[in-house]
């Protein structure tokens, strides 16, 4: 945005050049338009602009305010003829008015207080890109967590399931600490082998081991002052939860090949797709690293839990995609609304994944429910494309389970064995199909997430 730049669209071009004339008295640069057609074919953004002047729009009016609401609550300036009242619907709070003839002293005071709510605005929608977005009750809630913990350095263990946006929300923890200004270190602590996560974590000295061919710091000396994200900290080694459990104890630790003890001033943020306390039952994760990790937890809502929110998220993603010029598309309500029928089982990051994808097969274009991947159409339209390049396979596991007949061998069978091993299979199912969150499994399989942690412990079913 130049802080200069001004846009006036009105259909009568010789007021609109008049209002240019004193924009450029009072030295701002306008850019007068009396042809919305043509300014939407431009694909610029009303946040592209410091200030918008409307005047005059005849049947262009509902064409303008469909590309004024690309980026919404946008400040405007309406331009009316004297004692003219604003167009119907048109919140007060949303515009500044100008009555004709323009005074120099008015339209400065005007430009001035629509730069104070743009200001204002470009912050709020700054911050809410750092968060989870949305007006659900259930992300209202999680943000409220967010901004509630954040000035203060307690520990936070965000869970939930995969794609929910667990980096984000621990982001805007970071963004809103007095740590801001410091670095916001992550880590994937189960995308990283565990002989080499001591190191990627506590650095290490030279020659520490082989290929350790000079000195390297870790990402603890990297956040130093900052936040470090400790991802997937469930699947971290038991040893390695040793390691960090001392330094959250004594905020000490030394490089791998070292004996230096180094101190560490670093707020722990930790997240986790995985039931942390099924695997201490299961003797896959430490209870006094839990206790330590888990001061304040958050958890993160799947979106089919909030699926109010998604054109919300829907328009952010597509802004975000442009603000990096990586695309540009839209999306009709149909499409949204077919959309919102849809289970997203990879959460937000599969939406963000199909708006990009929607943004490089459909650049500059309103995608309809027509163009959506078959998988996002509502069963009664888009059954036959849905298995289009699939394996009969994955077009049987479409297909409601139809359980075989159980048929007795001649020799007999005992029956405990039999009903046990059905169903410590169906129980590794769930898990697979929850991404091992137990409390979920327990809701595939019908039952209660207490007797699923004893049916884990009955069967040896640690994961």
């Amino acid at each position: 945005m130049s802080e200069s730049r001004v846009l006036v669209i009105d259909t009568n071009r010789e007021q609109g050049r008049s209002v240019g004339a004193v924009l450029e008295f009072v030295d701002f640069t306008p850019e007068c338009w009396t042809d919305v057609d043509a300014l939407r074919a431009q694909k610029t953004r009303p946040r592209e602009y410091a200030a918008i002047v409307i005047g005059d729009l005849g049947d262009q009016a509902d064409a303008f305010y469909a590309w004024l609401k690309r980026d919404p609550q946008f400040p405007f300036i309406l331009l009316l003829p004297e004692q003219a009242e604003a167009p119907h619907g048109l919140h007060p709070d949303e515009h500044a008015v100008l009555q004709m003839p323009i005074r120099h002293q008015q339209l400065s005071e005007l430009m001035q207080r629509v730069s104070v709510k743009r200001m204002d605005s470009d912050a709020e929608r700054a911050l809410s890109r750092l968060g989870p977005s949305g007006e659900s009750q259930a992300i209202q809630r999680v943000r409220g967590m967010i901004d509630q913990v954040a000035p203060f350095d307690t520990t936070v263990l965000i869970t939930g399931e995969s794609g929910t946006g667990k980096e984000v929300a621990a982001r805007r923890i970071h963004a809103l600490s007095r740590r801001a200004n410091k670095p916001f270190v992550a880590v994937n602590c189960g995308a990283i082998p565990a002989d080499l996560l001591e190191s990627e974590l506590f650095g290490h000295e030279k020659g520490a081991f082989t290929g350790a061919v000079a000195q390297r710091r870790g990402r603890f000396e990297l956040a130093e002052g900052g936040t470090l994200f400790l991802d997937e900290i469930g699947d971290m080694s038991l040893p390695m939860q040793v390691k960090i459990l001392r330094v959250l104890q004594e905020r000490s630790f030394e490089r791998v090949g070292g004996n230096e003890t180094r101190q560490c001033d670093v707020r722990i943020i930790a997240a986790t797709h995985r039931d942390l306390e099924s695997r201490i039952v299961s003797g896959d994760f430490r209870e006094d690293l839990f206790y330590r990790l888990n001061v304040f937890p958050v958890e993160m809502p799947r979106l089919a839990d909030r699926i109010a929110d998604l054109p919300r998220l829907v328009d952010d993603l597509i802004a975000s995609l442009q603000a990096d010029g990586r695309g540009d598309v839209a999306l009709s309500d149909d499409a949204v609304r077919a959309l919102q029928q849809y289970a997203w089982p990879g959460n937000v990051r599969e939406l963000a994944n199909l708006v990009e994808r929607l943004s490089v097969l459909h650049p500059g274009q309103v995608v309809g429910m027509e163009e959506l991947p078959g998988r996002y159409q509502p069963a009664d339209t888009g059954v036959t494309e849905s298995f289009i390049g699939t394996t009969a396979a994955d077009q049987s596991a479409t297909q409601p389970a139809r359980a075989a007949q159980p048929s007795l061998p001649e020799s007999g069978i005992d029956l405990r064995d039999h009903i046990a091993s059905v169903e410590m299979a169906l129980i590794r199912q769930a898990l697979d199909a929850s991404n091992g969150v137990v409390a979920h499994a327990a809701q595939l399989l019908h039952l209660r997430r207490t007797t699923l942690v004893e049916k884990l412990r009955k069967y040896d079913l640690g994961r």
